[in-house]
């Protein structure tokens, strides 16, 4: 284990200034309280010192004593203890068994000779129970045999409140409240004198080693045990703290936070109560007197009086930190913020951890926090240069870092913009990443990967406020470098990243792409889809996006700006015909309505006849614009295309191409398109199902079915013909056109047998559609029953199923009119009685002339009112005339 410089010894007492030129005499005990010192001696001395404290310009103290006084207590034994009572300005000294109380000033005996007789050692209780300020509370190991006394000393007088009896004879005390804490001759145990309840600690040997017993803290001792090991009890009998490993001759020990002090014939050494290491040696010889009066340690030989002076714990920990011991640095400001009272904690001297807050004020109301904070930056950035990502990592977020600090670091990072400025004094050494790494560069990459991490994962927490646009711009920079896949993520989301610097460093990195989408997020979509252009023409190079082409005719088909659609349209049209009109015809429709007039935009499409045809498909068959001239353009377009495509010599079975079959169906579905027109162009063009079709649209039906059944012989599609300019229509339009449709199979033509199959197979599939006595007068009367059973079933099963629902109707209407009648006779049952006294119940007017409308409710109405209106009146009595 290194060491570590936590105490300094300076001298407080030569020998020159307590014993003179006296040979005799030898210094047996210390007591210290603020600045005064007091020293007793072999020769039953009494000695008071001023203490003076001065601080070096380094940092260091040093003592200067000044003797006041001295008195002779008139024993002739030494003088064994010495406690200081300040509240009462008294001085207690053990000297042959017997506790005499002094003043503290003058070293006078009380006046009234008070003592305590019979004493070997005492210990004042420092947590008293009596709640007296105007006493202290003593305890005693009396010479008595296994006995301890509990006193109350006053300014004048002693008083016994209380006598215990131990297990063992006492060898050492120390008291908090009603706790003993005592070393016997072979144990040590915790005695509640209140209670008279005691418990075992640990075993302990007299006869070894010295005992040790130092009441360190409320209710929590320290303790020498076995095996050189200094314990720690608490008055439950338990140890909260892990024990220190010190010298097995121990002669005393003190605390003196975050350390234990303890001193053996050679050494003092230091261990911490943290991580129970040992942190300091200090060579010291002859030394029988180690002690801490209020957090200043004591020491003495026979001949001087010294003082360990602990360095600030700041100062320790930034020793750590300088010397690269970050564990222990860290241990030790955990610690220290967690164990030290906030009162106790000097003022610092640290700067402020940001560059914009306020220093003074954050320094005034939590200097520990600050100090700590700023502990936690340092040994981040240690671990940082000793590429220990992780824990550096979680150093900079527990120590809220500017993470400002850490960019800098980077060379051209930061944006220029920036007015951040370092940490003053600095919390690392290093001027720059090359520095750091010595110009290592996979440990460049490593570093540069852990600020690309850390940066993401802080730009969208509270740590990034205020310094948004500076961690934004300096993750673009690293991703642009480093071509990671991020760049992109970052640029399509909300972003701060500043235009100038960004657009500079992706034009040197030749990220075309990623400009583009930087120019969009600023507005100038303009900029980014020039930019684009480039790329794709080979202006630049940017393989970023294979398809980029398709991706600027998304972002144009989405854009709400006409003017640059319309700049770049024919650009977009001369790449791709089909994949350019996607700019038109994937609009939205909202924005469809302004700025976009289809006939505009039709007139630019003239030079781009794939563009246009699918424009008008969209117009016309997704938009369904009711427009004759979209329907009549296309149904053209697709003409002309369907003519180029026919060979020379029209072939009836060839097959129907994906434009032909498009115009068929636009020529079926549509109603708009001019049919005398279209007629004209397929006349003579060798297309007889579309002219079938036009003159279907005439309701030409029977050259329609002459030329489907004749020209094509196409017995499938005339009958769908029927079924479909039958659709929608009534059940006589219907058969009418079946009818035709059986005539011109059963009329003369070419291909008479193929066409008296159909026809059978028309009758017996579609029996309903046909009257049946229309068509047996047609039929050749050499066909049998058997070839017509179906169509004969059918027709008979619809002419009684037509005559039952008529019978069924006719019973209904008979039903209704014999209520009806019914209604009628009771209504003439009673006589109704007219007179130029009634009046109209509609108009209040009289009648002129015997006719009347009679309501079911007993009103009487004019004819003419009755016609104009048909609500009947609200009451069933005339109004009286006025």
């Amino acid at each position: 284990m290194m060491s570590t410089k936590a105490f300094t010894l300076v001298p407080a007492i030569e020998r020159e200034q307590l014993l003179g030129d006296r040979d005799r005499g030898s210094l047996e005990c210390v007591e210290c309280c603020g600045r005064n010192l007091y020293v007793g001696t072999s020769d039953c001395f009494v000695y008071h010192f001023l203490l003076e404290e001065k601080t070096l310009p380094g940092g260091s103290a040093t003592y200067t004593a000044t003797r006041q006084l001295h008195r002779h207590l008139g024993f002739k034994k030494a003088v064994s203890e010495l406690r200081a009572a300040s509240a009462l300005s008294r001085l207690l000294v053990l000297c042959d068994g017997c506790i005499s109380l002094v003043h503290m000033l003058s070293l006078e005996p009380v006046p009234s000779g008070a003592r305590i007789k019979g004493a070997t050692a005492f210990a004042l209780n420092e947590n008293p129970v009596s709640g007296d300020p105007f006493c202290v509370e003593v305890c005693i190991i009396s010479v008595k045999r296994r006995t301890i006394q509990v006193f109350l000393v006053y300014e004048d007088r002693v008083q016994i409140v209380r006598e215990v009896s131990t297990p063992e004879q006492p060898l050492a005390v120390a008291v908090d409240g009603h706790f003993l804490c005592l070393a016997l001759t072979t144990q040590y145990i915790i005695l509640n004198y209140s209670t008279g309840a005691a418990q075992d600690l640990f075993p302990f040997c007299s006869e070894e080693r010295r005992p040790i017993v130092k009441r360190i803290g409320r209710q929590e001792f320290l303790l020498a045990g076995p095996g050189g090991l200094g314990m720690f009890a608490t008055v439950a009998g338990i140890s909260q703290r892990a024990p220190v490993r010190w010298s097995e001759n121990v002669i005393g020990a003190a605390v003196c936070f975050p350390y234990v002090v303890a001193l053996d014939d050679e050494f003092i050494t230091v261990h911490s109560m943290l991580d129970q290491q040992q942190k300091q040696t200090l060579p010291f010889k002859e030394g029988h007197i180690l002690q801490d009066f209020e957090g200043r340690v004591i020491v003495a030989t026979s001949k001087g009086v010294y003082i360990l002076v602990p360095l600030p714990l700041e100062k320790q920990i930034q020793d750590l930190l300088a010397s690269r011991r970050v564990e222990e640095a860290l241990v030790l400001a955990k610690g220290a913020r967690r164990n030290i009272p906030k009162e106790k904690f000097q003022d610092l001297s640290f700067p402020p951890l940001v560059s914009d807050s306020s220093w003074s004020e954050r320094r005034r109301l939590c200097p520990l926090q600050v100090m700590y904070r700023r502990i936690l930056l340092q040994a981040g950035f240690i671990q940082f240069a000793q590429l220990q990502f992780l824990e550096a990592k979680e150093l900079f977020r527990s120590g809220q870092l500017d993470v400002r600090e850490l960019i800098s670091l980077y060379p051209l990072l930061l944006p220029t913009s920036s007015s951040f400025t370092r940490s003053h004094p600095p919390l690392h050494e290093f001027a720059d990443l090359n520095q750091l790494t010595q110009g290592d560069q996979d440990k460049v990459a490593k570093c540069k990967r852990f600020l690309m991490s850390y940066l993401n994962e802080v730009r969208s927490t509270e740590v990034a406020n205020g310094y948004k646009e500076d961690i934004d711009t300096a993750l673009l920079k690293l991703y642009a470098e480093a071509d990671h896949d991020s760049l992109l993520d970052l640029l399509v989301t909300e972003n701060f990243c500043l235009l100038p610097d960004s657009a500079a460093w992706l034009e040197k990195h030749k990220k075309y792409f990623a400009l583009g989408l930087l120019y969009h997020y600023n507005h100038q979509d303009a900029a980014a889809v020039q930019l684009w252009v480039s790329i794709v023409n080979g202006d630049v190079q940017d393989s970023t996006r294979s398809d980029l082409y398709e991706y600027i005719v998304d972002f144009l088909t989405y854009s709400t700006d006409p003017d640059l659609v319309w700049r770049h349209a024919d650009w977009v049209l001369q790449r791709s015909q089909e994949v350019g009109v996607q700019v038109f015809t994937k609009r939205p429709l909202d924005e469809q309505q302004s700025g976009f007039n289809p006939d505009d935009i039709i007139s630019c499409l003239k030079k781009y006849p794939q563009a246009l045809v699918k424009y008008l498909e969209h117009l016309v068959t997704e938009r369904r614009l009711q427009k004759e001239e979209y329907h009549t353009h296309l149904a053209v377009l697709y003409l002309d295309e369907v003519l180029q495509q026919r060979p020379c010599t029209p072939d009836k079975d060839a097959e129907v191409t994906e434009t032909q079959a498009k115009l068929r169906r636009l020529l079926q579905e549509s109603d708009l398109y001019r049919v005398h027109f279209l007629m004209d162009r397929t006349r003579g063009a060798g297309l007889p199902l579309e002219s079938a079709i036009l003159h279907g649209k005439l309701e030409q039906h029977e050259e329609a079915l002459r030329i489907l059944v004749h020209e094509l012989a196409d017995f499938p599609a005339a009958e769908d013909y029927c079924l479909w300019r039958s659709e929608g229509r009534d059940p006589p339009y219907r058969q009418r056109l079946f009818h035709l449709l059986l005539a011109v199979y059963l009329g003369p033509g070419p291909a008479a047998p193929a066409r008296t199959v159909a026809a059978v197979d028309l009758l017996n599939r579609h029996a309903v559609e046909f009257d049946a006595a229309q068509v047996l007068q047609l039929l050749p009367g050499t066909w049998s029953v058997q070839l017509l059973r179906p169509f004969l079933m059918g027709a008979v099963r619809d002419s009684i199923h037509a005559r039952r629902t008529m019978q069924v109707a006719v019973g209904l209407a008979r039903s209704e009119n014999l209520i009806y009648k019914y209604d009628k006779m009771k209504l003439k049952g009673s006589s109704v009685r007219l007179s130029d006294k009634k009046l109209c119940q509609m108009c209040q007017n009289p009648f002129l002339e015997p006719v009347f409308i009679r309501y079911p409710n007993g009103g009487l109405v004019h004819t003419h009112c009755a016609a104009s209106r048909h609500t009947e009146p609200s009451s069933p009595s005339a109004g009286a005339r006025t």
